[in-house]
């Protein structure tokens, strides 16, 4: 959203305030003062909704990483696409009911007046949808599914920024490196790793072209780097006990789930970089 409107939006109510103010003649103290009631109610409300929406908002990035969370799970306990439809489902329909609540609060121009407020969870809440989606499809949610379940019969309850769309997909690839990462050592966990690298490297390489356009991105580019080199060390590592032995199955995997630990303490030490670039993922 340009910094114009934004600008424009915030002081609406300012300028419709001031018109009133010098259309009107100021005879006495008390319409002076009525001027200033008319000034306090208009900070008093948005103050009001602002809050409202940030504690919104809160919730919405708790029930959101709630989601993850559960999804994690699952995908260890290797449940079948039908649960994994099932149980997403209920908590992002959990999601978007607040999501409806924030409409009135959102309506018109008021929302790029208050997207600031409302922005990290609307990015929490699409790394949590494009995580299901990417589980269940295997490919990656579009701009128009996300809008799509943002609305109603009555339309959205709010337009999209791409920018939230963007940064929100740029934080699944840590959650991509870590489903990775715990699918190794499971049957198939090896071929579900390579497809996730492949993914996370498309990934990357896309948002190359768009980080000269927000300065978000750029900063959220460089743990996308991090998790992509992560998953890369881990499945050459794989690979090269995978050449060494030819052993069954079962005992491979013993040997990988040996070795992504001894991976885990080598990146622990920075092998890649400093260990705080890889934040709650180390």
């Amino acid at each position: 959203m340009p910094a114009g409107r934004r600008c424009s939006a915030v002081t609406a109510g300012a300028c419709r305030l001031l018109l009133t103010m010098s259309a009107k003649v100021i005879t006495s103290r008390e319409d002076l003062l009525q001027v200033f009631d008319g000034f306090r109610s208009e900070l008093d409300e948005h103050n009001d909704r602002r809050e409202k929406l940030i504690k919104s908002s809160r919730d919405i990035t708790n029930l959101s990483k709630k989601l993850i969370f559960l999804l994690h799970r699952l995908s260890t306990d290797e449940a079948d696409a039908k649960t994994l439809a099932r149980e997403s489902a209920k908590k992002l329909g959990e999601i978007q009911r607040l999501f409806a609540v924030q409409r009135e609060d959102l309506a018109g121009d008021r929302f790029w007046r208050y997207q600031r407020c409302v922005s990290p969870g609307l990015q929490e809440y699409i790394e949590a949808q494009s995580f299901a989606h990417y589980l269940m499809h295997e490919n990656l949610i579009t701009w128009q599914q996300v809008q799509d379940s943002l609305s109603d019969e009555s339309g959205p309850y709010f337009p999209l920024p791409v920018e939230d769309y963007l940064l929100g997909i740029s934080d699944l690839t840590g959650e991509l490196m870590r489903f990775a990462i715990s699918a190794l050592p499971r049957k198939g966990g090896r071929s579900i790793a390579q497809r996730v690298c492949t993914f996370v490297r498309q990934c990357k390489t896309e948002f190359e072209s768009l980080i000269h356009h927000s300065r978000d991105l750029a900063k959220k580019q460089h743990v996308t780097v991090q998790s992509l080199h992560k998953i890369e060390d881990v499945a050459y590592a794989v690979a090269i006990r995978c050449f060494e032995y030819d052993l069954p199955n079962d005992m491979l995997d013993d040997i990988i789930s040996r070795t992504l630990t001894t991976s885990t303490s080598s990146d622990s030490r920075g092998r890649r970089g400093d260990e705080s670039e890889y934040g709650e993922y180390s």
